[in-house]
């Protein structure tokens, strides 16, 4: 063997040897360090091999999405919610074969009732603009039931919004800022847009919190700004403020909401000048009279007396006084970051509080002045549509956009480490997504997401989904038969003295 191979074995075996050698003597390290710390038992007791179970912990999730977990038994969303939003996204056929893999027998499982005579394509209508806030002096005339939910810039990165923005204004729906204020991507496509005005008031602020009119008047110019929207609570942290961590908090985020660069971002955790119902009526006012455009309220119910105080105040103020609009969060909607007890335990879904809001503004004569925007885990065609049906009049979603765009469910909204580029300030990271080719999905998405309603209300016999009640679908109970909706909440008749 020539004498230059046999010093590259040799030179090899050294290497080997000593790559050995660092193995072992890290191991030592590892093990002398476990058996020397006193803050994890597992690893004192088991030291060196203990630290596998941080790793599976970390790995598990991953692990179950894509081998373990049946397409129907993830959360908060399964593999069919998610492909179906991904194939919706891309313009792919989005039928199916076979048979049904979705469990119909649970309780609370929603169940279109078809018509004998289904509505035929020659008769069906599209889906009509709805007039929002006739009191101001712009009304608002919205074009599409399905819309883009509140995602703060800072919570998304700048590629994220550019594609929401541009994806928007191509399928023809509103897309609201979320509480951290109108940025030059929400701007740049001439969108509809939905300002929210979160207890931090950021983009509308003076130093010390206060609302600023001067500020309000001047994001009221824009003339794709629609609508202002009071999120008095949100679905996934009622009665917590929002939170964006301070790596998060660049210089460009901190000018558009007006905040300190690299610190912690905490909202308070309701409008400090809002107390009572009187407070609350008068600040809608206010908003609506400063800048002339239709102003309503978020909320997650819970607590739901006030409602029918507020309905109350309404008429002794005149119906012009009410909130253009109240969109009610599901308490399982979703967000950057939230407590887990918030999260877990606090607020009444959508199934339960859509139907009994509806019925309260219904019960004082106020149904028809208060339009109603359902938000919470609404991604697919038939949650859509049974939010219809129980009486929204629109429905956000944001999730169901963010997988639009390229989103995985790695659960790591808050710590600016996302994988698809989404909701990270990490340029690495923002590179893998393209707004120039998520604007086509975001689109495709919210166009066939309607498409499909359309096609559950042709069934049902409608002519089109706003025709949609409750008696179109039933619900299954604890002992397997289904109730039509209708009867589960009949609709109330409105008080003789506000007829």
């Amino acid at each position: 063997m020539p004498d230059s191979i046999l010093s590259v074995l040799s030179t090899l075996t050294y290497i080997f040897i000593f790559a050995i050698g660092l193995g072992l003597l890290g191991i030592v390290v590892l093990f002398i360090a476990d058996i020397s710390q006193t803050g994890d038992a597992v690893r004192r007791n088991y030291p060196v091999i203990g630290r596998f179970r941080g790793i599976f912990t970390e790995l598990g999730e991953f692990f179950r999405q894509y081998f373990f977990a049946m397409d129907r038994e993830e959360m908060p969303f399964n593999r069919a919610e998610r492909d179906w939003v991904y194939r919706a996204a891309k313009g792919k056929d989005n039928t199916i074969a076979f048979g049904s893999t979705k469990n119909l027998t649970p309780s609370g499982t929603p169940i279109f009732v078809n018509c004998p005579f289904p509505t035929l394509s020659t008769d069906a209508a599209p889906t009509q603009p709805l007039i929002i806030g006739p009191y101001a002096r712009k009304p608002y005339s919205a074009k599409s039931l399905f819309n883009i939910s509140g995602m703060s810039f800072g919570a998304l990165s700048t590629p994220a919004v550019r594609a929401l923005s541009h994806g928007a204004k191509i399928a023809g729906c509103w897309m609201n800022t979320g509480e951290g204020a109108v940025s030059p991507y929400h701007l740049e496509s001439g969108c509809d847009i939905v300002f929210q005005i979160g207890t931090a008031k950021y983009g509308v602020r003076n130093d010390d919190g206060s609302l600023s009119d001067e500020r309000l008047k001047a994001v009221a110019g824009h003339d794709q700004i629609r609508m202002f929207e009071i999120k008095l609570s949100q679905g996934a942290k009622p009665g917590k403020g929002g939170i964006l961590p301070g790596d998060k908090v660049t210089e460009e985020i901190a000018a558009v909401r007006g905040i300190p660069v690299g610190e912690d971002s905490i909202s308070p955790n309701r409008h400090p000048e809002v107390n009572n119902i009187e407070e609350l009526l008068d600040f809608i006012a206010h908003v609506r009279e400063v800048t002339g455009k239709p102003t309503g309220i978020k909320a997650v119910v819970g607590a739901y007396g006030w409602l029918e105080e507020l309905s109350e105040k309404i008429h002794a103020r005149g119906v012009e006084s009410a909130p253009d609009f109240f969109t009610l969060d599901s308490g399982d909607g979703g967000t950057g970051a939230a407590p887990m007890p918030l999260m877990d335990n606090v607020g009444l879904c959508l199934t339960e509080s859509l139907p009994m809001v509806s019925d309260i503004f219904r019960r004082y004569g106020l149904r028809d002045r208060i339009r109603i925007i359902a938000s919470g885990k609404r991604v697919t065609p038939s949650e859509v549509a049974w939010a219809l049906c129980a009486g929204a009049d629109f429905i956000n979603s944001a999730r169901g956009f963010m997988f639009s765009l390229g989103c995985i469910q790695a659960l790591k909204c808050n710590k600016n480490t996302c994988p698809t580029g989404i909701t990270t300030h990490n340029p690495r990271l923002q590179k893998g997504l393209d707004p120039e080719d998520k604007k086509a999905k975001v689109a495709s998405y919210a166009l066939n997401l309607v498409h499909e309603v359309e096609t559950i209300a042709h069934s049902c016999g409608v002519d089109e989904p706003r025709q949609l009640g409750r008696k179109h679908v039933r619900i299954v109970q604890d002992d397997g038969r289904s109730v039509p909706l209708d009867e589960l909440y009949p609709q109330p008749e409105v008080l003789a003295e506000h007829q």
